[in-house]
């Protein structure tokens, strides 16, 4: 199974984008408490969302306006879900989930990041089938491997994958049972320094040299529309990507 992005270069986004990073989870509180209900306790997919609110130090009252927002309490825009799917340059596979008031907007905005960068938009299912989605918590290299194992399987984890390469490790649960998971492990003082429900690939794409340029490129472009919440993708890109 593909590895996503390290966790040194996932942080270091959320901290480069703190601004937008609120916008977009501002959005994830109001659709999951629109579907869902307002109460974090009965609703997972909410209890992940304001905890993501609060690890990037959203303040309380700010996540309370969202959730009144979404259940009408307070006056709100609406969005909706939508999912785009195509390839990057040298066949690697993207998704792109948004959360949108305006469909058209959206799809014109990923359209052009695709075609701007060398990819092409699929239609629908066309690369989905390439992932999975998973609740993952990341631990840094230099945490303890037997704590992490031993914990992650009392709380009902489904794997718990170690990579030689720096020591770092993930903890892999299914969507529903990642809350569980998460509190659990916590509960035994283990805080994951990256904890998300997310995509990964069953497989990599590798992609080096200037295609891989250009890949970084889309999917830097990519998070940077407003309207889009996640980029998945499969590539396996080197060192020279980031030149």
């Amino acid at each position: 199974m593909g590895r996503g992005p390290s966790i040194e270069a996932r942080k270091n986004a959320v901290d480069a984008q703190r601004g937008k990073m609120f916008t977009k989870i501002v959005r994830e509180i109001g659709v999951a408490a629109r579907t869902g209900g307002g109460d974090p306790a009965g609703n997972p997919r909410l209890r992940s969302a304001v905890d993501k609110a609060l690890g990037v130090n959203m303040s309380k009252d700010a996540i309370e306006r969202a959730i009144k927002k979404a259940t009408g309490e307070l006056e709100g825009v609406e969005y909706e879900e939508v999912r785009y799917e195509g390839y990057a340059p040298g066949g690697v596979a993207v998704i792109v989930d948004c959360l949108t008031d305006n469909k058209v907007r959206t799809v014109a905005d990923v359209r052009h990041a695709f075609s701007k960068f060398g990819g092409n938009l699929g239609t629908e299912g066309s690369v989905s089938f390439m992932f999975k989605k998973l609740g993952v918590l990341s631990f840094a290299s230099g945490a303890d491997e037997d704590r992490i194992t031993e914990a992650a399987i009392d709380a009902g984890a489904d794997d718990v994958v170690v990579y030689p390469e720096d020591g770092a490790i993930d903890v892999l649960t299914s969507p529903d049972a990642f809350a569980d998971v998460k509190a659990a492990m916590e509960a035994t003082g283990l805080q994951a320094d990256i904890a998300e429900v997310t995509l990964r690939a069953d497989n990599d794409s590798p992609v080096s040299g200037e295609t891989a340029q250009q890949v970084v490129k889309l999917l830097r472009w990519l998070e940077d529309i407003d309207d889009v919440q996640n980029v998945a993708h499969n590539a396996d890109l080197g060192a020279d990507a980031y030149a």
